[in-house]
């Protein structure tokens, strides 16, 4: 998945308390001390004392966060006030480089807040989000919204050639401009208080939504107390769920839940189809269970917000003002690309289902294929077909020589080194730290991997940054980034082994990590992976490529117990099987793109049944109802949280992907030449310029669909 990132465009800052003295018959008020004592305390109001400056954890507590906010809030005011009284013409330096580099309290809090807030969440911490996401949208629509701000940098902006601007500062201005356009600098007064109310309500109903989801994920538990019941399943999951069962206070029983790890393995190999089912519908009911945690109402009132806020900025749809920034430009470009893979894809589908349906049958069955049937068939059937258990292979993949088998790579691809850390500290006793460096030594940057679920953590895998690469008063401020998984834990004596697909999701958040830690971009606004949506999943499904290579697996994919390398026959058997079930894959990711677009193409605000109008759409297009779509409306995060008319990004970013490693098919597979372009046009440059004219760069030509048909199947 996408890193989880939030852009904060300077508008992120760091805590003080303004202490005022009050002196009374010449003696400080004991209440004035404690305050004193409470900003002393607070690890925000100062120069972390840490190797490399990165937040000392250890020290942060959740009641610094808030002090932290309002103080960096008013630090951020008076810098965007001093910027606006300036007397000085308006220049690139004094009014668009003062915008760049203000803030730098409020980021440094938001940087820490914000990517703790989904890994290390609870009451307390949704509490500080709700109090301040209204101050923070409130603080987001002042700049935004400001007349003489905007004329400021308008005048920058029609005046630039006579400031000289090299190609990363007209970039970083075109950004600003064009950002202050679409945050609603040029609306009138009514329609701004308007806007104003909008940014407003959506922020604190998408706090809602993740609350509500992670409660869901959270609460739903199955309890398996028959040792029948646990027919089929493989000993590592039935070992992981006695574990789960016994930290949850069911010692002597097995518990599964809507988790990744503990879900699909019981869909993969469990015999007892009322319990798959049972499984199943605790995931896909999430958020629509008519309780106090439903997010039907939600869904359709964010959905109905969007299209006010499309009006009012003059845009057909909410879609086409988000897509505006886009590689794809406007929601028909993205339909044309997803109709040119979903009839193949579909058929392809249609026909695995009615394979699967046949196997039912043969065995006696007296049911028609359902959704939660699929793994379960689908396993047997790749057995039967390519006498091949995908669980033979966990014992090659331990995580720590899959996460080593991607250092390997980028060093190999870039000749950068990654040595653990154990002096930096963590934010959870799960994380591990490394320090990246070039080949000469040179520091790059750190980088935490943080790979286990736990109730504090959503569901899924993402990367950010807690602060991106950047220059400030010529010192270069170096990354730091952090990748999370929700791999299966390591149970007893066994360690934590891995699926293939597993390791090509480590593989792909290491990608991320790798276009922030090797920006060299001098803007942080344009740094790392600030860059359009459909471009950013470039770096990181380029790297699954190398996961799965049969070269790089003789290197990592050891047996856990003996050291052995995958056998050969195995990994024909693996190969045999890579377009196996790839209908599946792809008409249920294609679905939730459709679904995503659907909501955000919409042109009147009236509010929608949620579950009739997925229903409704997802019939139209086809889909078979053997499979359902990726995501549901009502936990379709995605969509919630920053990617709304972007989820087909991942299949954009696949032409690229496809089209970028035929150049490593091409001139070998660790090529330096190639290597060393691919990283100086596109890991380095973040968004310096448009992302086309980068990949063209990189590779001389703009990519083909070619590729990526074969890739998924969809072509001979």
């Amino acid at each position: 998945m996408k890193k989880l990132k939030m852009k904060r465009s300077n508008l992120s800052s760091l805590p003080v308390i303004l202490i005022t003295l009050i002196l009374i018959s010449g003696f400080v008020m004991a209440g004035d001390k404690a305050e004193e004592k409470k900003m002393c305390d607070n690890p925000f109001f100062k120069k972390y004392d840490t190797p490399f400056e990165v937040p000392p954890f250890d020290l942060i507590k959740e009641d610094h966060y808030v002090p932290a906010f309002k103080k960096g809030l008013e630090d951020h005011k008076k810098e965007i006030k001093a910027i606006v009284d300036c007397k000085k013409e308006p220049t690139f330096v004094n009014t668009i480089e003062a915008l760049e580099h203000s803030g730098e309290l409020l980021s440094k809090v938001s940087g820490v807040f914000f990517s703790l807030y989904s890994s290390l969440n609870n009451e307390r911490m949704q509490d500080i989000a709700k109090q301040m996401s209204p101050l923070l949208s409130k603080h987001r629509d002042d700049i935004n919204l400001s007349k003489k701000l905007f004329i400021k940098v308008k005048s920058v902006f029609e005046n630039m050639e006579k400031f000289n601007l090299n190609l990363e500062q007209k970039k970083v201005l075109d950004e600003y401009y064009k950002g202050f356009v679409r945050g609603g600098a040029n609306l009138n007064e009514e329609d701004k208080t308007k806007l104003r109310k909008i940014n407003q309500e959506s922020s604190m109903l998408g706090l809602q939504f993740g609350k509500n989801l992670l409660a869901e994920t959270n609460g739903f538990k199955m309890v398996i107390d028959k040792k029948e019941d646990l027919e089929g399943l493989p000993k590592s999951v039935i070992d992981g769920a006695a574990e789960t069962a016994e930290a949850m206070g069911e010692k002597g029983k097995w518990v599964f839940t809507p988790q990744r790890p503990s879900w699909t393995p019981f869909l993969k190999y469990s015999k007892k189809r009322d319990l798959r089912e049972k499984l199943y519908k605790g995931y896909i009911l999430r958020g629509d269970n008519n309780n106090k945690n439903d997010n039907k109402k939600i869904v359709a009132k964010i959905a109905s917000l969007r299209v006010k806020r499309a009006k009012i900025m003059g845009f057909n749809t909410h879609a086409d003002f988000r897509l505006e920034r886009n590689m794809a430009k406007n929601p028909g470009n993205v339909y044309k690309l997803l109709d040119q893979i979903w009839v193949p894809a579909l058929k392809n589908a249609k026909n695995e289902a009615a394979e699967l349906q046949k196997m039912i049958d043969k065995e006696g069955g007296n049911f028609k294929l359902a959704s939660w049937d699929w793994w379960y068939y689908t396993e047997k059937l790749r057995k039967e077909k390519f006498d091949f258990d995908e669980g033979a292979l966990r014992p090659y993949f331990k995580l720590e020589n899959v996460r080593d088998g991607a250092f390997y790579v980028a060093n190999k691809l870039y000749g950068i080194k990654f040595v653990e850390r154990t002096d930096i500290p963590l934010y959870h006793k799960d994380v591990t730290t490394f320090e990246v460096l070039e080949s000469d030594g040179t520091h790059i940057g750190i980088l935490y991997m943080d790979f286990f679920p736990r109730d504090s953590k959503r569901g899924g895998a993402w990367c950010g940054s807690i602060r991106d690469y950047h220059y400030k008063n010529d010192k270069k401020i170096t990354p730091v980034v952090y990748m999370v998984l929700n791999a299966s834990k390591p149970v007893g004596d066994k360690p934590a082994l891995l699926s293939p697909d597993d390791a090509s999701t480590l593989f792909h958040e290491f990608g991320h990590a790798l276009h922030n830690l090797l920006s060299t971009v001098k803007y942080e606004s344009i740094s790392g992976t600030n860059v359009a949506w459909d471009f950013v999943e470039l770096p990181s499904q380029i790297m699954e490529h190398w996961a799965l290579h049969p070269e790089v697996l003789k290197v990592y994919a050891k047996h856990y117990k003996t050291g052995g390398s995958i056998p050969q026959e195995l990994l024909d058997k693996l190969n045999a099987s890579k377009l196996f079930n790839q209908g599946f894959v792809t008409v249920e990711y294609l679905a939730a793109c459709y679904l995503d677009l659907n909501w955000h193409t919409l042109k009147d605000e009236k509010l929608r049944d949620t579950n009739k109008f997925e229903k409704d759409y997802l019939n139209k297009i086809g889909l078979i109802p053997e499979i359902i779509s990726r995501y549901r409306s009502t936990y379709f995060a995605h969509i919630i949280g920053g990617y709304d008319s972007g989820y087909y990004a991942y299949i954009w970013a696949e032409v690229l992907d496809s089209d970028a490693f035929e150049a490593f098919k091409e001139n070998g597979l660790f090529d330096q030449k190639t290597a060393k372009a691919f990283r100086d046009n596109v890991l380095a440059r973040g968004g310096s310029e448009e992302p086309m004219v980068l990949y063209k760069k990189f590779r001389g030509a703009e990519p083909k669909i070619d590729a990526l048909l074969k890739k998924r199947g969809l072509k001979k």
